[in-house]
């Protein structure tokens, strides 16, 4: 007998999720026009989950670790190039 509520009670959530989906979508059109009427947004942006964070820094922390070391390397080539410059031709 307990199985038999057991599936009564999964077949009622599910009815009960199908129900909402189908009147939330009969009813999107109507609230994206109450929407504009009022001058809201549809929906706010969803905050970036953790992962998406986390992947974000690395990609933020890769681009500033290029962008120093071009610069090293830079200020590098321009250090070497001006001591080659100051050296007498017969040292080289």
């Amino acid at each position: 007998m307990n199985k038999h509520f057991d599936d009564s009670r999964y077949y009622l959530s599910r009815a009960g999720e199908h129900a909402k989906l189908g009147l939330s979508e009969a009813v999107e059109p109507y609230a994206v026009r109450l929407r504009e009427l009022v001058g809201r947004e549809s929906e706010p942006e969803p905050e970036p989950t953790r992962l998406e964070a986390v992947r974000d820094g690395v990609v933020n922390l890769e681009r500033n670790a290029a962008g120093q070391a071009r610069e090293v390397v830079g200020s590098a080539r321009a250090t070497l190039s001006r001591t080659g410059a100051d050296e007498p031709a017969g040292d080289r």
